[in-house]
């Protein structure tokens, strides 16, 4: 059986851009593909959390978005793109890596690229998985009051960078028991120092307007879908995983206890566990 470790990194032209793509496991197993929040390349889905995936049978892809790590970067604040554009890369690293259909993991923001590509391209969804996602409803509870947010840092001066990721990293915790600054320390520096340019990974995602499907909305989700929020979310408080769960079909809720905006490496077993089970063969 192929090892559950990285099969390693790899530039794949796709929808006339250059995205970087890293597998896990064995190609026959079931497919699942991992989209990071904005201004979050591959990396903050932890190799390690991507090979406990692969060891319980799952064939794991993470990749970078454009403007973070080493996929295709426009000008700082000038993005080139689309939302639409960034649901469309997901079915071109499907395409690229030979998948007809996958479980799709989004997460954050991104949980937007889900929403299209499970109304609009139901086909190539196998199930869907929203983590620390909303449903934007303007009821829903805004951030938490003690939620504060570090000063812009000087862009120029790489460890004032790296200081202000980590310090933006500690408030989406919320107070979050399983907050671990060195290694949270340790993944930003090789993010920083990865990127093609870190200056357009900070601003770029939040410079497009999020597009809904075409076809519907949460209500049209035909796949199974599992919802992973924290209790202790800052940034989107349970009541927006709560609202998710209850807008799709069929949906379940899964609360990660002490979790913040995040998924910390103490809850990393309960999450793959109930992953595994959501994308088993026949559903979860």
């Amino acid at each position: 059986m192929t090892s559950p470790r990285s099969h390693g990194e790899q530039l794949l032209d796709i929808n006339g851009v250059e995205l970087c793509t890293e597998t896990f496991g064995d190609r026959a197993d079931p497919p699942i593909v991992l989209v990071a929040g904005a201004a979050a390349s591959m990396l903050w889905w932890d190799a390690d959390l991507c090979a406990r995936l692969a060891a319980r049978s799952r064939f794991v892809v993470r990749y970078d978005h454009r403007d973070t790590g080493r996929s295709t970067c426009c000008p700082p604040g000038r993005p080139s793109y689309t939302y639409t554009d960034l649901a469309h890369d997901v079915l071109g690293v499907e395409d690229a890596l030979g998948i007809e259909s996958a479980h799709v993991v989004c997460q954050s923001m991104f949980g937007g690229v889900g929403l299209l590509l499970g109304v609009d391209h139901p086909d190539r969804v196998a199930s869907l998985t929203f983590v620390s996602a909303s449903t934007g409803a303007d009821n829903l509870p805004p951030p938490s009051s003690d939620l504060v947010m570090p000063a812009e840092p000087d862009v120029s001066d790489a460890a004032t960078v790296v200081d202000y990721v980590v310090e933006g990293a500690r408030a989406y915790a919320g107070g979050s028991p399983y907050f671990d600054e060195t290694a949270i320390r340790a993944l930003v520096a090789r993010d920083v120092a990865r990127a093609r340019n870190y200056s357009s990974t900070l601003v770029n995602h939040f410079a497009i307007e999020a597009e809904g499907p075409t076809r519907g909305g949460f209500g049209d989700i035909v796949a199974p879908t599992l919802v992973v929020h924290g209790d202790h979310d800052p940034l989107l408080p349970l009541a927006h995983g709560e609202a998710l769960r209850d807008a799709i079909p069929g949906a379940e809720l899964l609360v990660l206890q002490g979790a913040g905006h995040d998924l910390p490496r103490p809850l990393w077993e309960e999450f793959v566990s109930a992953l595994v089970r959501h994308t088993a063969v026949g559903g979860p």
